[in-house]
């Protein structure tokens, strides 16, 4: 006699699907996908150049048990339409703080990746009382190599010790991405001083960098916490420029164990508004 199919059943820490929500000014659109938690902190989550919100599993099933998470995919990049031309970084951190105030996400901790440490240091210098706390990881472009060439082959370094995990999704996203709204996107990117908006950001914030990272060297990250008014450093053993990418855990357990040292100002969580 035949057996009845058994039904698969996800794993423990599968990721739900999300919430999603998108904001537009013009033709500059973000999409943003929501795991909500109520009366958890809220983590915005900015990804890196030539990436997007889904590269980021791992960390989201991670963390996503103690916090709300809520990712998001800037213009052209992910799942958002790519506009007709790229904004600066700090014009993409108007952008987001637009999004934030109209669906009612704030405050909330701002974490970037990359090029996403750039968007949520502005965020957080232009629009504090949007923001909580602030994670910059595997922050750039390090001041000493801000050239496109030098800037490639730091990464080609990095990407050579990667996992085949990490190279797949890179891979994807890149490819996503398109090399001309890459290209279009790099030059603000390198145009950016992250290091002239850090000393006006007067919350509490974490430099996280892994101690193997090329891009994001250990002297360019001890001089961006230093120009912090309350900022430290921290650093992930054995990881590079993508582990935020490559191992959710590890990260996750960082950010999750300083986020519940710096309280915010509410708990997070709460209800988008009608209509959001």
């Amino acid at each position: 006699q035949q057996q009845p199919k058994q039904r698969q059943q996800q794993p423990a820490n599968a990721l739900p699907d999300p919430e999603r929500l998108s904001f537009a000014r013009g033709d500059h659109e973000l999409r943003l996908f929501r795991w909500a938690r109520p009366g958890a902190r809220r983590l915005l989550l900015v990804h890196g150049i030539g990436m997007g919100h889904s590269v980021y599993d791992r960390f989201v099933e991670e963390i996503g048990d103690e916090c709300e998470v809520v990712c998001v995919d800037l213009p052209g990049f992910g799942d958002s339409p790519e506009p007709a031309e790229a904004l600066s970084i700090e014009q993409t951190a108007e952008l987001l703080a637009d999004g934030i105030r109209e669906l009612g996400l704030g405050p909330l901790t701002a974490v970037g990746h990359s090029m996403g440490a750039q968007v949520v240091a502005e965020l957080a210098a232009a629009h504090p009382e949007l923001v909580d706390s602030l994670v910059l990881i595997a922050p750039t472009v390090n001041r000493h190599e801000r050239t496109a060439r030098r800037q490639a082959a730091r990464m080609l370094q990095d990407f050579s010790h990667n996992s085949p995990v990490v190279l797949g999704k890179g891979l994807v996203a890149y490819v996503r991405t398109g090399p001309l709204w890459f290209v279009r996107k790099l030059r603000p990117t390198l145009a950016h001083r992250i290091e002239d908006c850090l000393p006006r950001i007067h919350l509490p914030a974490l430099v996280l960098r892994g101690e193997e990272d090329p891009v994001c060297p250990n002297e360019w990250a001890r001089e961006l916490a230093a120009l912090l008014p309350d900022g430290e450093l921290r650093e992930l053993a054995d990881r590079g420029h993508e582990a935020l990418i490559s191992s959710g855990e590890p990260v996750a357990r960082i950010v999750a164990d300083w986020v519940a040292e710096h309280p915010g100002r509410t708990g997070g969580g709460s209800p988008l508004p009608a209509g959001g």
